[in-house]
């Protein structure tokens, strides 16, 4: 394992590579820069810039130097220095606001993957081991209602039951005296006053979603030969379950990890917009459509790293829940 993992990690740098030169490719291949979309904010306010002002600009960025001697000066000052380079709108390194928002993102992401799988894997395998009950049955509409409703609607109505029901102040993850506090006890517990409602938000789509994949894969395992003979063993009906079906079921969800960190970044983008959250989503949104070019590759390469990162941890984590599941 140990060799597999070594093997892995000596991969990733070209594969890390190839990547961050794709992504600052595709970055570009928009018509214009970012001085062409400061231009036309400008000018839909009624500000009009000269063409010499604009070309001033483009200087100022280095936006004039061919392709390859941007990407040349931005990966070696990664590589080199871990300078990811200078935000075009925010006129700030781009590592201080990436890690800026990554701290808050984390403890948002993290305490709604903990409610999706607290609550989804213990209902997807009652629901499996109760088929076609009234538990089965009440579950799967809650489910398919889950699945159905979309983010950002949930977020308007949970936020209208709590400014009315709850009288709580809503929109961002702090109340306003304490956006700009320093951290203290007292700002935690206003963090964690406003944290329930995207928690629950988020957690909702997800946690529809791998009801249904935890159902299913238990479905699967309770009708295979080593169950049948784990009873007739005399095994208990908790403890057969927990040992085998359970274990082999959340295979596919371990898999998954691959794509689970990315989303620490990418993810709820459209929840984060309506309800004002200082997390990397709209961070990443809002470069994008400013064409602010080094902070959005930052983005991008960031979530490639978790990428390969979280492949690498679901191969590690299936090798050591699943014992047929051997790397040689």
């Amino acid at each position: 394992m140990l060799a597999y993992i070594l093997r892995r990690l000596v991969w990733m740098v070209p594969s890390l590579v190839a990547v961050s030169f794709l992504a600052f490719f595709l970055i570009q291949l928009p018509p214009g820069d970012y001085v062409t979309t400061y231009v036309a904010t400008l000018a839909a306010s009624n500000e009009i810039v000269d063409q010499r002002t604009a070309q001033e600009l483009r200087e100022r960025f280095g936006l004039e130097q061919p392709f390859i001697v941007q990407y040349w000066k931005w990966i070696t000052g990664i590589l080199l220095r871990g300078d990811f380079g200078l935000s075009f709108e925010w006129q700030q390194p781009v590592s201080g606001l990436i890690w800026e928002r990554m701290g808050l993102t984390l403890l948002l992401t993290s305490s709604t993957l903990a409610m999706t799988w607290a609550i989804a894997l213990p209902i997807g395998v009652l629901s499996a081991v109760r088929q076609y009950s009234f538990v089965d049955y009440f579950f799967t509409f809650i489910a398919f209602l889950g699945l159905a409703i979309p983010g950002f609607l949930l977020a308007l109505v949970l936020m209208y039951v709590a400014v009315v029901h709850f009288g709580q102040d809503v929109g961002g993850l702090f109340s306003e005296e304490y956006q700009t506090a320093p951290w203290s006890f007292a700002k935690f517990v206003d963090l964690l006053m406003h944290l329930w409602v995207p928690v629950v938000i988020l957690a909702v789509n997800g946690t529809a979603g791998l009801v249904r994949v935890m159902r299913a894969n238990m479905l699967d395992e309770l009708h295979r030969p080593y169950v049948t003979t784990a009873r007739a063993k005399g095994l208990s009906e908790i403890r057969l379950l927990i040992k085998y079906p359970v274990r082999l079921a959340i295979n596919p969800l371990i898999s998954t990890i691959g794509w689970m960190l990315p989303q620490l970044i990418s993810g709820a983008t459209i929840v984060a917009v309506v309800m004002s959250l200082p997390i990397a989503g709209p961070l990443l949104l809002q470069a994008l459509l400013s064409q602010d070019m080094y902070l959005a590759g930052a983005f991008l390469l960031l979530m490639c790293t978790l990428t390969l990162v979280g492949m690498l941890l679901s191969d590690i984590l299936l090798a050591l829940v699943d014992p047929r599941i051997r790397y040689d």
